[in-house]
C-alpha cells in the first residue's frame, strides 16, 4: 500500500476522531500514535499538528496525561483516555461513520463505473 498525501483539510477534518480512536485501544505516546495513523493509511502526521490536538484533548477532560520513565532512554509522555473522553470517543466514531456515509452517498455518483469497483 502506497502513503497517499490527503488534503490537508480532510486530515484537519477526520484527525481529531481517529487520534480518539487510537486512544480507546490504550493509552498511547506520540511517535506511537502518530505511527498508528501512518499505519492505517493517513500518511504522516508531524508533532506540530498532533500535540496542540493532543493538548486541546487534555484541556477538554477527555485526556489525562502521564509520564512514564523510559527503557535505558528518556521519559515518555503517555496520553489516555478519561471516562469522558472514551464516551466522546465513540460519539465522535458513530457521527463520523454517518458523516462519511453521507458524504460517500453524495460522491459515488462522481465515480466511473470502472473505479466504483476498486
Amino acid at each position: 500500500m502506497t502513503i497517499e498525501q490527503w488534503p490537508s483539510e480532510w486530515l484537519r477534518g477526520a484527525l481529531g476522531v481517529c487520534v480518539l480512536r487510537v486512544l480507546l485501544d490504550r493509552p498511547s505516546y506520540g511517535y506511537a500514535i502518530t505511527q498508528r495513523l501512518a499505519e492505517a493509511g493517513l500518511g504522516e502526521v508531524k508533532g506540530g499538528t498532533l500535540y496542540p490536538l493532543l493538548g486541546r484533548l487534555e484541556q477538554a477532560g477527555d485526556v489525562e496525561v502521564e509520564w512514564r520513565p523510559g527503557e535505558g532512554g528518556p521519559g515518555r509522555k503517555y496520553f489516555a483516555l478519561t471516562e469522558q473522553g472514551r464516551a466522546h470517543a465513540q460519539s465522535m466514531a458513530a457521527r463520523w461513520a454517518a458523516f462519511s456515509a453521507s458524504t460517500r452517498a453524495l460522491i459515488d455518483g462522481a465515480l466511473a463505473p470502472d473505479q466504483e469497483d476498486s
